[in-house]
């Protein structure tokens, strides 16, 4: 029998690929530090970002591959780059004029707006933390401020600075002229306003681990590059980091290609091979644009968890890493359903075939039970056709079509349920749209009423679904799809719908003829 590790070791989901690069990264010896070390970075000056979730949760996945792979120890660290100086004031915070008397001072000395945490820095990473740890991810959080102060950056830093002319023959070629001009990897953080400088290095002192620099005072300083001191620029500085970690796989956005490229040839120099990662697409909003922290454009991962779970939001993000995705409202049902589905399947399949089951990277390997033949959609236009405001209506439908179940022993059911309708209330309620049948539609859904009017009272979905199908097939509709759009626009006030046999058992039948018989009154069905 092939053992899990041999089927890991030739699975092609993406996250084993992924993976088999830190299998070879360490086929001769394992890491001197005694783990691998998988890294994801964070930008601390917006609001935490869905877009920083994806990257957790699908490192954490390749994670999860290696160590189906390899015995080697790992560890997942979520980087701050909470020592950055404030370049602009983003749009989705309060006191926007105390923060503006703030800019280019570091995330971690700058009041919180929100008044909860000692620092602007400390907020954000505080909201970071808090939405991962609710995954139940398994990481540790690093802050870039600690790391500087502290001093363990101390070593690699004067170690850029003894590489320092190496480094500037990367970096200049990458600027424009007038940036090129006044470029150091150094930051000094300036003595006398406490803000993170962009300015010309007079001099630096590799056997003296300094450098010399003019203040915004005007004043000629000497200072030292550790103990938090100085920064480095952003790409120097991810590349020190790659190095003193060091850091063995990391992923980042498709945008950041050149970037990544930038510090592995400086983490080259310092002496330590670049990390394993690839580049994955970016999200984009409604109007197809890239979703961004500052802006707070297209979802947050709240907003996500109001309408649906979040085993939900990971299979979005584990599918087609490399492929641009809208990240917008209208991309939850489909994802909730999608999710349904293989969970459906997945103890059905072959141990190789589960491999490659979206569930088993979103559970690591121990997916739950599936939930028994309700799909979301089926509940949101149940919660739709009911204008539902309560789950207990959707229960009194439930209980109906599976007595077994309940809100008790079906929890995750009862879950969906209160998605549907907060879904419901908010994004298809206020765009429905009722219509009257036409002489040629009306005809149909008389033969439809009076079909529906001949079976047993227990008729199954696929026996409703077959007549529903069969009825479409006498009338001259120009295809069937257009009969079944005309039962969502006249019955459900919308252009999509549910698969009908599944919808009207679960509804039942007699509701539905009573539905029927409304629409053909013409009376107002959306009250």
């Amino acid at each position: 029998m092939t053992s899990e590790r041999e089927l890991a070791l030739a699975a092609k989901a993406w996250p084993f690929e992924e993976a088999r690069k830190l299998v070879a990264r360490y086929a001769a010896k394992p890491p001197a530090k005694g783990f691998v070390l998988l890294e994801t970075g964070y930008g601390p000056s917006g609001l935490p970002h869905i877009g920083t979730f994806g990257e957790v949760v699908r490192t954490t996945m390749v994670r999860r591959a290696f160590e189906r792979m390899s015995d080697i120890p790992t560890k997942l660290y979520a980087f701050s780059d909470d020592m950055d100086g404030l370049r602009k004031v983003p749009d989705n915070v309060p006191n926007k004029e105390m923060l503006r008397e703030h800019l280019g001072r570091p995330l971690t000395v700058i009041p919180d707006p929100f008044g909860k945490f000692e620092s602007f820095g400390h907020h954000n990473n505080a909201m970071l933390r808090g939405f991962l740890d609710s995954f139940g991810f398994q990481y540790e959080f690093q802050s870039s401020t600690d790391w500087y102060k502290s001093g363990r950056f101390d070593k690699a830093l004067l170690e850029v600075l003894q590489r320092y002319d190496e480094i500037m023959e990367v970096m200049l070629p990458s600027l424009r002229e007038e940036r090129a001009q006044s470029y150091s990897p150094f930051l000094p953080i300036s003595p006398s306003s406490g803000r993170v400088l962009q300015v010309p290095i007079v001099s630096h002192d590799v056997k003296a681990g300094t450098i010399t620099f003019k203040d915004e005072d005007g004043s000629t300083v000497e200072l030292p590059v550790t103990g938090g001191r100085c920064k480095l620029q952003w790409k120097p500085d991810w590349a020190m980091r790659w190095h003193a970690i060091p850091v063995d796989y990391e992923m980042s956005g498709k945008d950041l290609i050149p970037s990544v490229e930038l510090a592995g040839k400086i983490c080259r120099i310092l002496g330590s091979p670049a990390p394993e990662g690839f580049n994955y697409e970016l999200f984009l909003d409604e109007q197809g644009k890239k979703i961004s922290k500052s802006k707070g454009n297209g979802l947050s991962v709240e907003e996500w968890l109001t309408y649906a779970p979040p085993e939900s939001l990971s299979l979005f993000m584990y599918q087609k890493p490399r492929a641009a995705k809208r990240l917008y409202f209208d991309v939850i049902p489909r994802a909730v359903d999608d999710y349904l589905t293989f969970l459906e399947k997945f103890p059905g399949e072959t141990p190789a075939q589960q491999l490659e089951n979206p569930v088993w990277h979103i559970h690591n390997g121990k997916p739950p039970a599936a939930v028994p033949g309700l799909s979301f959609n089926i509940l949101l236009n149940l919660a739709s056709v009911c204008h539902a405001e309560d789950k207990a209506v959707l229960w009194g439908f439930i209980s109906r079509y599976a007595p077994t179940l309940s809100a008790a022993n079906a929890p995750f059911l009862d879950k969906l349920a209160g998605y549907a309708i907060a879904y419901y209330r908010d994004f298809v309620k206020p765009t429905k749209k009722y219509r009257l049948p036409d002489a040629m539609e009306t005809k149909a859904l008389e033969e439809l009423l009076a079909e529906l009017e001949k079976l047993p009272a227990g008729a199954d979905a696929e026996t409703i679904q077959t007549l529903v199908y069969e009825v479409g097939k006498h009338h001259p509709f120009p295809e069937l799809r257009a009969w079944f759009k005309c039962l969502y626009e006249v019955l459900l006030g919308q252009d999509q719908g549910p698969r009908m046999g599944s919808f009207i058992a679960l509804y039942g039948l007699n509701e539905t003829k009573s539905l029927l018989k409304r629409a053909l009154a013409g009376e107002n069905l959306a009250g």
